[in-house]
């Protein structure tokens, strides 16, 4: 019961110190810490695989699965839109302007 309660107070206390240093990341640096959050995705995503592998109840294998889901739509979806925000920067290649590249 302790350690519900205490897993439950870290996810809680985890939740509020990530939105509050998100919250406060400038505009500018949101594409470069979106690069390096897929990082930590992937990371998650790893974790979520081994613990699939060692569930034994099929209570433990829905979970793990569900985690798997999960962990692997976020990295998936963090590499998109990292994609999107950088074709934002990208010149749109029009002759005359300067700074751009013929294809």
């Amino acid at each position: 019961m302790i350690e519900g309660l205490a897993a439950i107070y870290i996810f809680l206390l985890a939740g509020f110190t990530g939105y509050e240093i998100i919250a406060r990341v400038p505009v500018i640096l949101h594409t470069p810490l979106m690069s390096g959050s897929n990082f930590v995705h992937g990371i998650v995503l790893v974790g979520a695989m081994y613990a699939l592998g060692i569930a034994e109840t099929p209570t433990e294998q829905v979970i793990g699965f569900l985690a798997v889901l999960l962990a692997a739509g976020n990295a998936v979806g963090g590499y998109v839109v990292t994609e999107r925000m950088l074709e934002m920067f990208k010149s749109s290649g029009k002759p005359g302007k300067a700074g751009t590249t013929e294809t």
